[in-house]
């Protein structure tokens, strides 16, 4: 199945998936290159566009909302299901780890996943309120919106994504607070240039499931901006997502045996 860049996108392949959440105010071409990598190497990918993206900034604050994208989320595994499909592997960018760790902890029949450079435990502590309304200005540039419309966008954002982001930051503090419901081996990913977030987050978050029992693949790259999919740590990361999913989907068939 094709799809235009940042639509949602289906790939088939075999029969273990993977599902790839993209982050905040971005689409599926956050994800769209590595789920192309995993279809080549057998996997089923799918990559929802959340609620409210791929167009106007303002849709996002407009039509978007943690519920929305939860419920996104549970839809993009319900047809994975229905399709016959019961090994799923759930992996998010940023907003989308958050969206992943959640069904990790609420879906103990997920055989795994984890988070691309994804702030669970210092959501707080991001730069998303600045860079969010500089992406918009961005955007309104690039189709050429009137000046005087894109002043009053950006005016409208600036006094609602803060309480988007409040919803967000609440839900991340939600997830910390259950991190003992997630059992399966847990990725992270985290580069150490992150302008996003703290860049120290995934190795907190790293050590607090370690200290609970929960198996830890955690990757660190030192150079990497945040967004790992895309950038100068894509290829490393990819590796070792495939590293992470033969180990996996290996431990789940020899449980099913």
């Amino acid at each position: 199945m094709e799809t235009y860049a940042g639509e949602s996108f289906y790939f088939k392949g075999g029969r273990q998936a993977v599902v790839l959440l993209h982050a905040y105010s971005g689409n599926t071409n956050d994800v769209r290159m590595l789920g192309r990598q995993l279809q080549q190497h057998g996997y089923t990918v799918l990559g929802p566009l959340f609620t409210g993206h791929g167009g106007d900034f303002c849709r996002i604050i407009q039509e978007g909302s943690t519920d929305a994208w939860w419920a996104d989320t549970q839809l993009t595994i319900r047809r994975l299901r229905d399709s016959g499909i019961n090994q799923i592997a759930v992996f998010g960018l940023s907003l989308g780890g958050l969206l992943a760790t959640r069904a990790l902890e609420n879906d103990p029949q997920l055989a795994g996943g984890g988070i691309f450079a994804s702030p669970i435990t210092t959501w707080g502590a991001s730069n998303v309120p600045e860079y969010f309304p500089r992406l918009a200005d961005r955007y309104y540039r690039r189709i050429k919106l009137p000046v005087d419309d894109e002043k009053k966008k950006l005016a409208w954002i600036d006094q609602h994504l803060p309480d988007q982001l409040a919803d967000i930051q609440a839900m991340a503090k939600q997830l910390s607070l259950h991190l003992g419901q997630l059992k399966k081996p847990f990725f992270i990913a985290q580069g150490g240039q992150d302008e996003m977030i703290d860049p120290h987050s995934g190795a907190q978050l790293a050590q607090q499931l370690r200290a609970q029992g929960t198996p830890v693949d955690y990757h660190f790259y030192p150079n990497a901006t945040h967004l790992l999919t895309v950038n100068t740590a894509h290829r490393q990361l990819f590796a070792d997502v495939l590293d992470y999913l033969h180990n996996l989907f290996e431990v789940s068939d020899d449980k099913n045996k």
